[in-house]
């Protein structure tokens, strides 16, 4: 069963205020799937071709968060799931 800071955190916003945590009509949205961020969206709307090049490399994207192994200072890594980029997969947390 989910904890209830894990029930509050689905279909928010990644790094969006808290008086306005939803998603925003025009918008284009990834899933974050697994780790701290699970259930959490990341806007993707202004992503260029060079940035999802970056997004599928070996590094991923490194969100801060102090939910994640590290605390505060720490990051999650996600990475796009292949075949379905509207997925990030969590691969680890880092410093």
């Amino acid at each position: 069963m989910e904890s209830d800071d894990e029930q509050l955190l689905r279909g928010r916003v990644y790094g969006q205020d808290h008086d306005s945590p939803g998603p925003r009509p025009g918008q284009r949205y990834a899933e974050l799937v697994g780790g701290p961020l699970d259930g959490l969206l990341l806007d993707v709307t202004a992503w260029t071709s060079a940035d999802w090049g970056r997004a599928e490399s070996d590094t991923g994207v490194a969100l801060p968060t102090e939910l994640g192994r590290f605390g505060a200072g720490g990051r999650a890594m996600y990475r796009p799931r292949r075949g379905d980029p509207r997925r990030f997969d969590w691969a680890e947390d880092i410093l």
